[in-house]
């Protein structure tokens, strides 16, 4: 007969087993194009988190909220930078100009992963102190969908967003859509969502999906 902690012991040991197959999967062998993003037949709308950059990526990430309808998209939290005020401030003008949607939207400010001209023993400590701002945010908010188009502002959140998908919490759906800027080549975190982290990242050049035949190429966005 096995005894209590033997057994506790065995369990953790096939749950533990279960989660490194399973991330391994994910990074390593999951079909981006395949994969189905959502389930059948989904009808009620879409719990989302948008994650603004800074300056031109705030920009871009606003026109192309601009195009969405709203309802199918409530309710919404967007994560913002703690510096970053500009950013904030555009939020709050692209929800006032929806007004049918009103109120269905938060606003959390949370430490930059990076700041410019940081230095990357430095970078190290603020990036925990991110990520470990983005665990207790997205463990209790759960998103269905999270967007993002950069910069590094978007990683923490999305390794979170992996890891409660590992352990069979929440599976968000990650998008990631590269600057326009970028014609040639991924930015790093282009890389890093491309490679790891996104269920889907979609590129505005021909050039670049030539480059990067697992992105998806949908032209000029905004």
């Amino acid at each position: 007969m096995f005894t209590f902690w033997q057994t506790l012991t065995f369990i953790l040991i096939i749950y533990v087993s279960c989660v490194a197959v399973h991330l391994v999967k994910l990074l390593f062998f999951r079909d981006r194009h395949s994969e189905s993003l959502w389930p059948k037949n989904r009808c009620k709308p879409v719990k989302t988190l948008i994650i603004m950059g800074s300056g031109g990526h705030t920009g871009e990430m606003v026109r192309l909220l601009s195009t969405l309808d709203f309802r199918h998209f409530s309710p919404r939290l967007y994560l913002v930078a703690r510096t970053d005020d500009m950013s904030a401030k555009r939020v709050q003008q692209l929800e006032s100009s929806h007004i049918s949607t009103a109120g269905l939207f938060q606003t959390v400010s949370i430490s930059r992963s990076r700041e410019v001209h940081q230095s990357w023993i430095t970078t190290i400590v603020s990036f925990l102190q991110s990520t470990l701002e983005c665990l207790r945010i997205l463990f209790y908010y759960q998103p269905d969908l999270i967007l993002c188009n950069g910069p590094g502002t978007c990683v923490p959140p999305c390794i979170i967003a992996l890891l409660l998908r590992v352990l069979w919490i929440k599976r968000s759906t990650v998008i990631f859509i590269e600057s326009i800027c970028r014609v040639n080549t991924l930015s790093l975190t282009g890389k890093l969502m491309v490679c790891f982290l996104a269920d889907r990242s979609i590129v505005q050049w021909p050039e670049l999906h030539a480059k990067y035949p697992q992105t998806v190429f949908l032209g000029r966005l905004v």
